[in-house]
C-alpha cells in the first residue's frame, strides 16, 4: 500500500463492523432492471452514455453548470470525507476527486457493479477514493459517517418508497453541521418552452421523475432535525433544482428554515 493511502486509511477507517466481506452484493431492484436497463446495466448503456457531450444535450447543455452548482456547495478544497450516493456519467466524479484535499476521502456507492467498474476505469489509482456496492435506500454506513453527502440526479430515478429511504439514509449518515446537496429534476415554469416535451420524454422514459414535477421533494424527507435548515434553488426555467440541507446539532424533530 502506498504511504499516502496508509495515512487517508488511518484518517478513516472502516467501522469494526463492517469489512469488504461482510456483506453480500445487493440484488439489482426490480425497478432499476425493468426501467432503467437501457441507461444503467447493459454494457452497451455504458458505452453510449459515457459521453460527455451526450449527456450535456440529455441536461439541454445544462451538465457543466449542474455539476458546478453541486461541487460549489463543498467549496474548492474539500475536506473530511464525502459521500456520493450513485454513479454519474461524465467527469462528474473527477471533478470531485480533483478538489479533494490531500487527507480528505470520497466514498461512493452504487447498486449496480457495471456502475463501479465504469467508475473505477475513469478514476484510475486514487487512494482518495473508495466504490462500494450498496444499495442507497439501505447503506452500511454508520450514523454521522460523512461531513457532506451528494445525491445528483438519482431521485428522480426512484419509487416514492425507495426515494424516501434513501433520503432518510443520506441524513442519517451526514454528521451534525455537514451537508446534504441535491440536484434533481423539478417541475418547469408554464412559461418553460420545453415544459410540455419534457413532460412526455420523462412519461415515456422515466416515470418516477413525474413524482419530482408533482412534489417537493421535502414531501419525501423525513422529520429534520431542530435547527437543521434547508435552502433550495432552481435553474433553467425551473426545469432543475439544487436542494441544500445543512445539519444543527441532533435534537428533537423541528420546522425547517427555507
Amino acid at each position: 500500500m502506498k504511504p499516502e493511502a496508509q495515512s487517508i486509511a488511518a484518517l478513516y477507517p472502516e467501522p469494526a463492523n463492517i469489512t469488504p466481506n461482510a456483506f453480500d452484493d445487493p440484488a439489482i431492484p426490480e425497478y432499476l432492471s425493468k426501467v432503467y436497463w437501457w441507461a444503467y446495466l447493459h454494457p452497451n448503456a455504458v458505452r453510449l452514455f459515457e459521453r460527455e457531450w451526450l449527456v450535456n444535450l440529455i441536461l439541454w447543455g445544462n451538465f457543466s453548470r449542474l455539476r458546478d452548482s453541486a461541487l460549489a456547495e463543498l467549496g474548492e478544497r474539500i475536506d473530511g470525507r464525502l459521500l456520493q450516493i450513485a454513479c454519474v456519467y461524465g467527469d462528474f466524479t473527477q471533478r470531485i476527486v480533483a478538489r479533494l484535499k490531500p487527507e480528505a476521502r470520497l466514498d461512493v456507492v452504487d447498486v449496480a457493479p457495471i456502475q463501479l467498474d465504469n467508475l473505477r476505469a475513469k478514476l484510475g489509482p486514487e487512494p482518495r477514493s473508495h466504490l462500494h456496492c450498496q444499495d442507497a435506500s439501505a447503506l452500511h454506513f454508520s450514523d454521522a459517517s460523512f461531513d457532506s453527502t451528494l445525491l445528483f440526479f438519482l431521485l428522480h430515478e426512484q419509487p416514492e418508497e425507495v426515494r424516501r429511504a434513501t433520503l432518510a439514509e443520506a441524513l442519517r449518515v451526514t454528521r451534525p453541521g455537514g451537508k446534504v446537496v441535491i440536484v434533481d429534476y423539478h417541475k418547469p415554469r408554464a412559461s418553460n418552452p420545453l415544459r410540455y416535451l419534457m413532460y412526455g420524454v420523462l412519461k415515456a422514459l422515466e416515470p418516477f421523475a413525474l413524482d419530482l414535477w408533482r412534489h417537493d421533494i421535502v414531501d419525501y424527507l423525513p422529520p429534520l432535525s431542530k435547527g437543521d435548515t434547508m435552502t433550495k434553488s432552481t435553474a433553467f426555467g425551473a426545469l432543475y433544482q439544487k436542494i441544500v440541507i445543512r445539519r444543527a446539532a441532533a435534537g428533537p424533530a423541528g420546522t425547517l428554515a427555507a
